[in-house]
């Protein structure tokens, strides 16, 4: 079904050829070959540095929702920037029915639309389109390259090269600024077969993410899809694998294009935005995945990540064993003893599940909505525990379902339909109840994704399904079953495509991309702040370590909880108190403590409580600061909180063994925080509270060391220990050292 060629391949006349066979097929040299990638193409149209190896990239859009706007805004408009350079896009997909009471949703929605005519953007309103549906409709296109403050910017099945990154680098190009990265590796998934009735395209993603994360096989890569099983799949069906691909660690995707691609551009009433894309003969791919669609069976993904996916069927073999590996990582990872076993869901040698969810970007889609109506349509989910919700991506998705009886047909079966919003997707909407067992078509099935609160006592689970079982299982009144299961499956065909109508766009939508009105007033609510003031980096530094994580894997939601919280994005200070609230309740207390030290420090203070602080050390030049110490922090999100939050509470580096993601790792870099490495992370056995001292550290940055000298505090032990900044830039050091992003360009 998926073979990994790991040691680079050519494709030439339709055959894979090992990079080692090269030199005898009378192939050019991997470093002129890749140079025939559709990738590589789009990334050097792009790129404005003239070296192919190091990019300076400018973006022709960019789009971000309504966690993420008002403080890229804010960052752009405390850095100088006048009027939005490029098209840029607001959206209000995620905070619009967050419940925290009181004004402050609205408010940004105001501030959105205030800016989008003070600076020349466009502004979409809440329930009219979820982010990356709205993208796909309006602005992707063949040969494109557009950024987004969230990490499933992924308009690849259009010929477009789309990256997720915090807001920071969205500022950056709002500062005409480049977007600079070294030249990544491209990797080909090799697609042959078409799926069979009853599979979707969440199965395919799932077998994909499956078998690349855990590895680590295609981190910081651009996929891009290619081979005779393209053709085989509808518009729908490619965006839905091509948004997931996020959950493989890679940089971005890319696809082949065809005549599906222009039909649906012309759809879209953008048919002159269509370039047909193909590898040229002859292309070299770093690593090549074959994948054979139509052995893909339907996959379900098991909390607590992605990629943590197995067959239907094979869940459905070892019920007993899979669910109690899900109950101990639920002590381990939530922290929660005692949890309800999910062991209780299995009734009668059956799973029994809760709840199910087709949402967002990549469940909400027009086919996958139409197949789980087709499937449905004239049955009942029953009147017991188990309950559907359905969230079409955007109006003219919700319309085109309307006019064909679709909504009819899920609305009869008991389904509830709910507007264009991506609540399921990180907290904010469906929230299970406590014990509670909910399959999704959604992005990610991380802890409290769902919306539990499990220091609270709370905790329920969500797995990742797709579409068409998640509505085999509704037919069942919550039994799950594989959509294959079923007698008569209905089909995907690679021809459809629905009747697209932007009127409601045309209504409601603010196109002022490019017309700014520098005479607009901004509207500020009262919980809408400005960041506060950071300082250039001290001389040395003698950091505390206010977060001690040894989990393998600790994602952005873990980092800064999603959810309700996410009211409070355009309020750093305020959004900082929930920092690692849900792993770890004692990090905010004990950062505030060190940084009331800091400040005092500053001020010229002097008091019993600093001098034991400093521990001896130059209080003119030595900085208090905590950091955080984790594994492989960063999977997830690009919402630049889960670094800021930290740095507003005085945080001034994390430690790891290495970065989830580039764009976490660019996060903590903008907001002037230290990314050290540290091999071997766990035998040195660091815990809340241990210290580390690191002398010289702004002469160190101003050169261009990579390993740096530090002394590691524990008990009143001194260990010596070598930190590393491997491939940090100039610039990178340079806004380090400035404090922040902000600092260096103001």
């Amino acid at each position: 079904m998926l073979n990994i060629h790991s040691d680079g391949m050519y494709l030439r006349g339709g055959a894979l050829i090992p990079a080692a066979d090269g030199p005898a097929a009378g192939l050019p040299s991997p470093a002129e070959a890749k140079k025939g990638t559709i990738a590589y193409r789009i990334l050097q149209s792009h790129n404005t540095s003239g070296n192919s190896d190091a990019l300076e990239i400018t973006f022709d859009a960019m789009a971000s929702h309504d966690i993420t706007y008002v403080g890229i805004i804010q960052t752009a408009r405390a850095s100088g920037m006048r009027a939005f350079p490029l098209p840029y896009v607001l959206t209000n997909c995620h905070n619009s029915l967050c419940a925290v009471g009181g004004t402050i949703n609205e408010d940004d929605h105001v501030f959105g639309l205030s800016a989008a005519k003070k600076y020349g953007g466009e502004f979409v309103p809440a329930h009219q389109a979820v982010i990356h549906s709205y993208m796909r409709e309006r602005y992707a296109g063949g040969g494109k390259m557009i950024i987004g403050s969230d990490s499933h910017t992924r308009y690849g099945a259009y010929g477009t090269v789309a990256i997720g990154e915090g807001g920071p680098e969205l500022a950056r190009q709002l500062l005409k600024k480049t977007y600079n990265i070294a030249y990544p590796k491209v990797i080909a998934v090799y697609l042959t077969g078409a799926p069979r009735p009853g599979v979707g395209p969440q199965d395919v993603a799932l077998t994909l993410i499956g078998e690349t994360f855990p590895a680590g096989i295609v981190k910081n890569a651009v996929l891009e899809f290619i081979g005779p099983g393209v053709s085989a799949l509808a518009m729908e069906y490619r965006n839905g694998i091509d948004v997931m691909t996020t959950e493989t660690a890679c940089l971005s995707s890319v696809w082949q294009t065809d005549e599906t691609v222009r039909r649906a551009l012309a759809s879209y009433g953008r048919a002159g935005d269509y370039q047909e894309l193909l590898p040229a003969d002859g292309a070299y791919y770093d690593k090549l995945i074959e994948l054979d669609l139509s052995k893909v069976e339907p996959m379900i993904a098991l909390p607590f990540h992605p990629s943590n996916a197995f067959t239907i069927a094979n869940f459905k073999t070892n019920l007993t064993d899979l669910l109690h590996q899900v109950d101990m990582d639920t002590e381990k990872q939530l922290g929660v003893k005692n949890a309800p076993s999910l062991l209780s869901k299995i009734k009668d040698g059956q799973f029994c599940v809760d709840q199910g969810v087709i949402a967002g970007c990549s469940g909400g889609t027009y086919q996958n909505l139409m197949r789980a109506a087709d499937i449905l349509k004239s049955h009942s989910t029953g009147s017991g525990a188990f309950w559907l919700s359905c969230y079409p991506g955007s109006m003219p998705v919700m319309q085109a379902l309307t006019k064909n009886g679709a909504i009819a047909a899920l609305m009869s079966a008991g389904a509830s339909i709910r507007s264009c919003f991506c609540g399921p997707c990180f907290g904010a909407g469906d929230v299970p109840a406590n014990g509670a067992f909910s399959i999704r078509h959604s992005t990610r099935n991380f802890p409290n994704r769902e919306g539990s609160k499990p220091s609270d006592g709370q905790v329920s689970y969500v797995a990742l399904m797709d579409a068409r079982s998640i509505a085999a299982t509704a037919l069942n009144g919550g039994v799950l079953t594989a959509a294959t299961e079923l007698d008569c499956v209905p089909a995907d065909t690679a021809e459809e495509l629905y009747e697209f109508d932007d009127s409601s766009y045309k209504a409601r939508v603010y196109y002022g991309a490019g017309k700014p009105e520098s005479d607009a007033e901004l509207i500020l609510g009262p919980n809408i702040t400005d960041w506060p003031e950071q300082i250039a980096l001290p001389e040395n530094l003698l950091l505390t370590v206010a977060a001690a994580i040894y989990d393998p894997v600790t994602t952005t939601d873990e980092l800064i909880p999603s959810g309700e919280t996410s009211s409070y994005r355009s309020n750093p200070v305020r959004l900082s108190e929930f920092t690692l609230s849900r792993k770890d309740p004692q990090y905010v207390p004990r950062a505030k403590a060190v940084k009331e030290l800091e400040l005092a420090r500053r001020r010229g203070e002097h008091s019993e409580a600093l001098t034991e602080a400093l521990a001896g050390h130059d209080a003119a030049t030595t900085g208090l600061g905590t950091l955080v110490l984790a594994m492989r922090p960063g999977d997830g999100s690009a919402r630049e909180q889960a670094a800021s939050c930290q740095r507003v509470l005085g945080g001034c580096a994390n430690i790891a063994e290495d970065y989830a993601t580039k764009r976490y790792r660019s996060n903590v870099v903008n907001w002037g925080m230290l990314p050290f490495i540290l091999p071997n992370l766990k035998e040195y056995h660091l815990q809340s509270g241990d210290r580390v001292h690191i002398p010289g550290i702004r002469a160190l940055l101003e050169g261009t060391d990579e390993e740096i000298s530090a002394t590691l505090c524990q008990g009143g032990k001194e260990t010596a220990v070598t930190l590393y900044l491997p491939g940090l830039t100039r610039e990178e050091r340079d806004i380090i050292l400035a404090g922040c992003l902000i600092n260096y360009y103001a």
